[in-house]
């Protein structure tokens, strides 16, 4: 199972037109979001589900904790993220801002660059897409907010389908979204599984 087909991105930008008003929102929010925590469902492309706890710092740190029985780990650290499969004793590492989540994870990026609203018909629902045009190995992500008054900038993140540049589809959807909890540095450490890793 590889890091790309679980966590794929997307996104279209020819020129970069300044950014309308929903973007911005969606800027406003990342820069405001600092904490979050959510369940979360991931379906992949052949229509396996998974389910697990979602836990994000800003800037630049997630954990993808999957249920009990499944041997994956993926972590962000601030620098780096880590795909952990304990299984088979492997590590993989890239940095954040080479993968889809990167649009997640470096608020200080100015997303009207490499993102575009796209209509969804609902009023209530903003999606974007992103992807780094001079990047299309990265993938693509495109991400669904609600709005919501009581979240971070007025929007709260439901989810987001991913798809690699091998045209794995990868969709993440969350629920039980918790904004502002307090979250130690412990949360992004990980148990290396190589015989010369010890504990991070």
């Amino acid at each position: 199972m590889k890091l790309l087909s679980l966590l794929p991105l997307a996104a279209l930008v020819a020129a970069a037109p300044a950014p309308v008003p929903d973007l911005q929102q969606v800027q406003r929010h990342l820069q405001a979001l600092g904490t979050m925590t959510a369940a979360f469902s991931q379906t992949d492309r052949a229509g396996r589900v998974l389910t697990g706890t979602l836990t994000i710092k800003q800037p630049g740190r997630i954990r993808f904790q999957y249920q009990a029985g499944v041997p994956i780990l993926i972590v962000a650290d601030g620098g780096a993220l880590t795909f952990i499969d304990y299984s088979v004793k492997q590590v993989q590492r890239w940095p954040v801002k080479n993968s889809p989540l990167g649009v997640l994870l470096d608020p200080s990026r100015d997303i009207g660059r490499y993102a575009r609203v796209v209509p969804t018909g609902n009023d209530r629902v903003v999606s974007v897409d992103a992807a780094d045009p001079a990047r299309p190995e990265y993938g693509r992500i495109t991400l669904v907010f609600a709005r919501d008054g009581a979240a971070p900038a007025g929007l709260s993140l439901q989810g987001w389908v991913a798809l690699d540049s091998q045209g794995n589809r990868t969709t993440i959807r969350l629920s039980n979204q918790r904004f502002g909890v307090p979250v130690g540095a412990g949360a992004f450490r990980w148990n290396d599984p190589r015989p010369a890793g010890g504990r991070r």
